[in-house]
């Protein structure tokens, strides 16, 4: 059986038994595949490749495609996965993938932005326009809820529940959890709903909440692409997780427990969610610098 083959029952397997996600089988495809092409132009076999051979792949992509440490974690994941994979199909007795330590990934600060600028971003959109009208009840719902891209393009209309103010929502692992949305994302949200959809469907009928101008599901390119666009005459350099950074940083702030935000985000593991925690000490910090030097001049008075 040829590396290919082996590669679309691994992800088969991934998809049907295993249930993964669409996006991490789909990831795990993309990074075999990549290693399998390697493999063939080192004049290397699947059946017999070992860690050195595998760590020496790695170190080309590093160096070639100057992937990250977060890139490389995934591609030994992967790697491990369809070893594991080809070891129960028994094509061989071990696992080289297995002995392979992921690089620490080094922690950064994620990026958030104020409501003040939010709210620019926001104005950016045209609800004078159909496709404007439906940007802007897509990120007001995303900055309300702290949603992921992938959950905001995966909503049905049926999972948005106005009279309780709560959108149904399905995470990493497809795991489902409930979150709020407030006043202003449901005005939106309804206006989309009233005056924009039903201009958008095309032939036929679909589930999805948000559409393209297609008349079918929104992709992600497609809402990273117009969050962009929105970011330009407002004039402000940002990303649009960053939406989903601001607004756990806001629920701290606010006085919000670790563990309720830990839920709201869906994140599996609640470190994940301190990270937010230094992001608001360091909030203060800056605060704390821009004013210190009024508060030495009033100390400085009274001792006069």
């Amino acid at each position: 059986m040829t590396g290919m083959n082996l590669l679309e029952r691994f992800y088969s397997r991934l998809i049907a038994m295993e249930r993964r996600s669409p996006m991490t089988a789909q990831t795990y495809r993309f990074e075999v595949r990549r290693f399998l092409e390697w493999l063939g132009l080192a004049g290397l076999r699947v059946e017999t490749v070992d860690s050195l051979e595998i760590s020496r792949y790695l170190d080309e992509r590093r160096v070639r495609d100057g992937i990250d440490s977060r890139s490389t974690a995934k591609a030994i994941s992967a790697l491990r996965s369809f070893f594991r994979y080809i070891g129960d199909e028994g094509f061989r007795g071990d696992n080289p993938a297995a002995v392979l330590e992921p690089p620490r990934r080094s922690r950064h600060l994620p990026e958030v932005l104020s409501q003040k600028r939010v709210e620019s971003i926001l104005d950016s959109t045209d609800p004078d326009n159909l496709l404007g009208l439906r940007d802007r009840a897509m990120f007001e719902l995303i900055y309300s809820s702290g949603l992921r891209v992938s959950e905001a393009v995966a909503l049905n209309v049926r999972d948005i529940y106005f009279s309780e103010g709560l959108a149904q929502v399905r995470g990493k692992g497809n795991k489902e959890r409930l979150v709020p949305f407030g006043g202003e994302a449901a005005l939106w949200l309804k206006r989309y709903l009233d005056e924009c959809r039903p201009k958008l469907v095309k032939s036929g009928r679909t589930p999805a909440l948000f559409l393209g101008k297609t008349g079918k599901r929104l992709s992600r390119k497609g809402m990273w692409r117009n969050y962009a666009a929105l970011t330009v005459p407002a004039g402000i350099s940002s990303r649009i997780h960053t939406l989903r950074h601001s607004y756990a940083t806001v629920l701290l702030a606010g006085g919000a427990d670790l563990r309720s935000v830990q839920e709201l985000l869906g994140h599996a593991d609640l470190a994940t969610t301190q990270i937010y925690t230094h992001v608001d000490t360091s909030l203060l910090k800056e605060s704390l610098k821009r004013y210190r030097p009024k508060l030495r001049d009033v100390k400085t008075a009274g001792k006069a």
